[in-house]
């Protein structure tokens, strides 16, 4: 008290003091509260400017995806229509005048020739026609991915000789020199895919014929430069003497429902698919493929690719298959012939009749196996069997026939005579039980030499 009475100002000052230190102690804290404040929300900014500004990155690129995604499907669009416009024209062509001569040959007084010329003129447009159909159908399988090559040993230089047969005929006719080289070939027998080999032939000789004009000029040339003990490298030429192509249509010839516009081109059938298809085919077998061309100098297409030699193959085995493919005296063989469609059974009878067969005819796949179920062993000497055909299937009625409980009933060979003609529908027909496949429209001579094979076995 004393203190206190006689010294105010030391109390005062105690006091002050104590309230300065508690004042600066609270702005202290309150610093430090506010800095963390800011600094948490500071934070807490950077990470949403973040946030926005990956979330616009990502706008971005949905919106850059976006227009991609429709030009794409405007470029689909584009094509669509141009490969409708293209097949309306090319189908229609062909069928028109399949229509034309039908109705022509149906007119009374027809000589006989001129109902030949008409049937001559109706058969080329249905082969057209047939081309154009497979076309798109490869096409299609080679854009979902399903085109595979079927491997087999073969003799690439009989392969060349057999396409120069199958051309030099319209070549002649077209006045075109026409010729094959294989003299730089050392090994001849490799392992291929031989249809799909013939297609890119077939392809590029039709091509050299449709743009060469009368007494121009086509070579094809095959030369092996190369290789190892085990495979063989192959070069190979084909050129002609034609109208050529401009370097701007050159450039993008490989791709497909492709023509050049021009008033020559213009007149020449076809579905810009060829090329598209044989780059494709080319491309499976990892070769190369490229064109030299200009306008009014022909056209050259050189494919460089590789093939492992055939091991199983020789001069000698070759000329005995050659020997081996006889022809067989159908006369007497009995066949079940199954088919839903009427109109299919009866082309196809009296196509086999002609050959000498006696044909029974089944209606569908449950038909068929009750008309083998209830015949004996030597009735028929074959089945010929449709595969999409209702109540029973193809493939079901050949698995029932094979589980027959008469085991010589049950090893009648069966034929897939059908539509289905991809190589899986080939896989599947031997799959189930068949001994062979024969493909639609029924092509006589290749169905006669695998009736011969099937018969002879």
């Amino acid at each position: 008290e004393e203190m206190v009475t006689s010294r105010p100002w030391l109390i005062a000052l105690i006091l002050s003091s104590v309230l300065f230190v508690i004042l600066l102690v609270g702005y202290t804290i309150l610093q430090i509260r506010y800095t963390r404040s800011q600094e948490v929300y500071t934070q807490q900014l950077q990470e949403h400017y973040d946030t926005i500004k990956q979330q616009s990155e990502q706008l971005k690129d949905q919106q850059v995806q976006l227009i991609a995604e429709k030009e794409r499907a405007e470029e689909a669009n584009k094509a669509k229509s141009t490969f409708l416009s293209n097949m309306s024209h090319d189908i229609r062509t062909p069928m028109n005048a399949i229509v034309g001569y039908t109705n022509l040959a149906r007119q009374t007084g027809t000589s006989l020739e001129q109902m030949r010329d008409f049937l001559k003129k109706i058969d080329a447009s249905s082969q057209h026609l047939l081309a154009l159909i497979n076309d798109v159908l490869e096409m299609s399988r080679i854009e979902s991915g399903k085109m595979e090559l079927e491997l087999i040993d073969m003799n690439i230089v009989t392969a060349l000789e057999e396409v120069r047969d199958m051309f030099s005929t319209q070549m002649a006719g077209k006045k075109i020199s026409f010729s094959i080289d294989t003299v730089e070939i050392s090994n001849k027998f490799v392992v291929c895919d031989k249809n799909r080999l013939n297609r890119v032939l077939l392809n590029l000789l039709s091509n050299a014929y449709k743009f060469t004009p009368e007494g121009g000029k086509i070579t094809v040339t095959l030369k092996q430069t190369g290789g190892t003990d085990t495979v063989g490298s192959y070069e190979l030429h084909v050129k002609d003497s034609g109208i050529g192509m401009t370097p701007e249509f050159a450039a993008k010839v490989f791709e497909a429902f492709e023509r050049e516009r021009t008033s020559t081109v213009s007149k020449i059938q076809g579905t810009g698919l060829g090329m598209a298809i044989t780059k494709s085919i080319v491309d499976l077998m990892h070769g190369e493929i490229k064109v030299i061309t200009a306008p009014g100098e022909g056209t050259e297409f050189v494919i460089n690719v590789d093939f492992k030699l055939s091991e199983n193959i020789s001069e000698e085995t070759s000329e005995e298959i050659n020997q081996s493919a006889q022809v067989v005296n159908f006369e007497g063989k009995k066949l079940l012939l199954t088919d839903d469609i009427e109109v299919n059974r009866e082309i196809a009878k009296m196509l086999l009749e002609s050959e000498g067969f006696i044909v029974d005819t089944a209606c569908d796949g449950k038909d068929a196996v009750e008309k083998v179920a209830a015949s004996k062993p030597g009735d028929y000497d074959a089945v010929l069997m449709d595969i999409q055909m209702p109540i029973m299937n193809g493939y079901e009625a050949a698995k029932k026939i094979r589980a027959l409980p008469d085991k010589k009933l049950a090893k009648i060979p069966i034929i897939a005579m059908t539509a289905n003609a991809f190589s899986e529908d080939v896989k599947n027909a031997l799959e189930a039980g068949m001994n062979a496949h024969v493909a639609k429209p029924i092509d006589v001579p290749k169905m006669m030499e695998t009736l011969a094979k099937v018969l002879t076995a």
